[in-house]
């Protein structure tokens, strides 16, 4: 009976009962599909909101002026705990006792009492403030109340007005009555706004302080910071934030906040040096190791600070450059600049350069064999020609010198060195190879003369060395040994190690120059030979450790720690040979450049001081030799020469067609010419005008067989 029941609803106007309305099929509408494409959407444009940078931006500035005034807070708490409290003594009271300086540590024991003293006396005295208070409150109130009635009675005596006795009091009370609404007015604003003006207040302070994060400061802030002096608290906060959780904890826990770990900032150069005792548990790899870090920390680059090892125990030495010093160019060579310069070998020492200090490094060659290496282009042949372009200034040192790379870099030697070889290709280096072999028997026909004979220097410079270790050549005769290589068979590396081995003492040298160091290139025995070593830019500390031995590396050396291309000519050095800071391994020098047309120059006036140099050019030993030719090459300019003399240079010249000669060989081949020698002097020498003669008459001989 219910299913016949029609509900009526009424109309909203008329209010009349009308039908219910007539409801529309239900459409079933189709679940909506996953909405994947939506979602990554949606992700990528939230990613990207993040990552804009004026979201960045906005991070930056929340972050910065949060960290204001919570470091501003921090340090007016610190502030107002350190007035109220001895926590300053007892700080400088550790730091004292730290530094091992008692006496002032009994100073600052002794303030910390009458510190407490005073206090303790203060806080007695607030016991009997109250009744002090309210006994000068009640004298001065009744002095004041009479006073004031003493100049109402005056005044009712002048006007004759009874009532002007209570003026001045009526007046002190309006007086007090109006301060008290001045002070309704301004107490609710002063509230409302007394907050803020504290907040500001506190902001001010952690700004001032740069207590905000740097990634969080704005650009020009921080470019504003690069370049800043170095006071003792840059160099402490530099420190602690260095990421060493032992430094940080011991500089926090110092009373004096880290500064007792630091020796006095002296100028040092075209920046400062300051000595860092690090506290017990830091070592100083850990420091060294983190060098950029520590650079950025200074708001420095990382080739504007070194760090090295002195003498005392648990410290290292920074060094910081000025920002931007270390790009500037230094002056030109002393022997550039000074044409009177002259060298002496045995007691003086080169102008080769400047240290990081600004003074001159001047190095030493007395009997030192000498190897620098680099990577390629950064300056290293320019900075061992300098060194030999000041030694060419002695008239009684001698060179010989190979050139393997061949572009010309040492074509100045041309009439100053006894022997010059240039190229590049197996034949100069089997040439070089000869060379070396030959000053090694000079070496030894040294060695053998009598006790006390004083020789003239001898220096043998194969520059592009590695060059000749990498030479495949193999050497014609029955023992078919190798030029190069670095096994007991190679030619080259055991002339060098033999003139290592005792060259020095009758002043025969080796100097090398090499690129990119490795065990294949540049053999261990023939590293540790050098009694100089000298690095250019490296790549990696393993190539650092082959240059200038493992010692310096520790002690702090980083040549691989240059800047390729921009630090050209900057030479970490390790030798007795310059004046290095006590306690330093090695030291880094900015050499002065000398160009090729300056080179020229300065081997012009090494010719000028000595008679007459003639450069022997290795040729091809397999033509066939005109020794009467050849002898007269070797004389050159001179009017006689030794027969010993004779001999030697031959050898150097072509070793495989002379270096079996004699004294009587070269006596029979001159006989024949009809130039035999003669004796002056008690020793046998060979004319140049009787050679010259004899290969004259020679020539004429045969051009007139020809005309016949």
């Amino acid at each position: 009976m219910t299913d016949n029941v029609v509900h009526l609803f009424k109309d909203p106007l008329t209010e009349e009962p009308t039908a219910p309305p007539v409801q529309p099929p239900a459409v079933v509408e189709a679940p909506p599909a996953a909405p994947v494409r939506v979602f990554k959407r949606t992700s990528r444009a939230v990613v990207g909101a993040v990552k804009h940078e004026r979201t960045r931006q906005a991070a930056r500035v929340t972050v910065r002026h949060s960290a204001y005034v919570l470091g501003g807070t921090r340090i007016a708490a610190r502030r107002a705990w350190d007035g109220r409290t001895g926590a300053r003594y007892e700080r400088l009271l550790r730091a004292a006792e730290a530094a091992g300086n008692y006496e002032a540590a009994g100073d600052w024991e002794e303030r910390l009492h009458r510190f407490r003293a005073e206090r303790h006396k203060r806080r007695m005295d607030l016991l009997t403030a109250p009744q002090d208070v309210a006994k000068s409150a009640a004298i001065g109130a009744a002095g004041g109340i009479g006073g004031l009635l003493a100049i109402g009675v005056a005044l009712a005596i002048a006007t004759k007005e009874p009532g002007d006795v209570f003026t001045p009091l009526m007046a002190l009370v309006e007086l007090i009555r109006l301060l008290v609404v001045i002070v309704q007015m301004v107490w609710g604003p002063l509230m409302v706004v007394g907050p803020w003006l504290a907040l500001a207040g506190l902001w001010a302070v952690g700004r001032q302080r740069a207590t905000a994060p740097q990634w969080a400061l704005p650009v020009n802030a921080r470019a504003h910071d690069a370049g800043a002096p170095i006071t003792p608290s840059i160099v402490v906060t530099a420190l602690r934030d260095l990421g060493v959780a032992p430094l940080r904890k011991a500089i926090k826990e110092m009373g004096d906040a880290g500064a007792a770990m630091l020796g006095p900032i002296r100028i040092a150069g075209c920046g400062v040096e300051v000595d860092v005792t690090l506290p017990s548990g830091v070592s100083t790899e850990e420091v060294q190791g983190r060098r950029r870090k520590l650079a950025e920390n200074l708001a420095r680059h990382q080739h504007e600070v070194f760090i090295t090892i002195p003498e005392a125990a648990r410290t290292v030495r920074l060094w910081i450059a000025d920002s931007g010093a270390l790009d500037e160019p230094i002056g030109p060579s002393p022997l550039a600049v000074d044409e009177t310069m002259t060298a002496d070998y045995f007691k003086g020492k080169a102008p080769w350069g400047q240290d990081l200090r600004g003074d001159a490094a001047e190095l030493s060659a007395y009997q030192r064999m000498l190897l620098i290496t680099g990577k390629s282009n950064q300056g290293k042949t320019a900075a061992l020609r300098a060194l030999a372009l000041w030694l060419a200034l002695d008239r009684r040192v001698e060179f010989r010198i190979a050139d393997l790379k061949g572009v010309g870099d040492w074509g100045m030697y041309d009439g100053l060195a006894t022997v010059l070889i240039q190229g590049p290709t197996d034949e100069h280096v089997i040439d070089a190879t000869e060379m070396v072999e030959g000053v090694v028997a000079e070496m030894e026909r040294r060695i053998q003369a009598p006790p006390g004979t004083v020789f003239t220097p001898l220096i043998c410079i194969v520059d592009e060395a590695q060059v000749a270790f990498m030479c495949p050549a193999i050497s014609e005769g029955k023992d078919n040994r190798p030029y190069g290589g670095t096994k007991a068979t190679s030619r080259y590396y055991n002339a060098v190690r033999k003139i290592h081995n005792q060259g020095r003492a009758v002043d025969v040298l080796m100097w090398q120059g090499t690129q990119d160091p490795t065990d294949q290139n540049l053999p261990k025995l023939v590293r540790e030979g050098a009694h100089t070593r000298i690095s250019l830019v490296l790549g990696t500390e393993s190539q650092a450790r082959m240059a200038l031995g493992d010692s310096a590396v520790d002690g702090g050396a980083a040549p691989h720690l240059l800047r390729q291309g921009l630090d050209k000519g900057t030479v970490v050095v390790a030798s007795d040979g310059i004046k290095i800071p006590a306690g330093q391994p090695s030291i880094t020098v900015r050499t002065h450049y000398i160009d090729t047309e300056a080179a020229t120059l300065i081997a012009e006036r090494a010719k000028n001081l000595r008679d007459g140099v003639t450069t022997l050019r290795a040729v091809d030993d397999g033509e066939e030799r005109d020794s009467l030719a050849d002898i007269a090459t070797v004389i050159g300019d001179e009017a006689r020469l030794l027969t010993q003399d004779v001999l030697k240079r031959l050898t150097d010249l072509a070793p495989a067609a002379y270096g079996d000669w004699t004294n009587g060989d070269l006596k029979g081949e001159l006989e024949e010419a009809g130039a035999a020698p003669k004796k002056s002097n008690g020793r046998m020498v060979v004319h140049r005008e009787h050679v010259l003669r004899a290969l004259t008459n020679r020539d004429g001989k045969g051009s007139a067989s020809v005309a016949e």
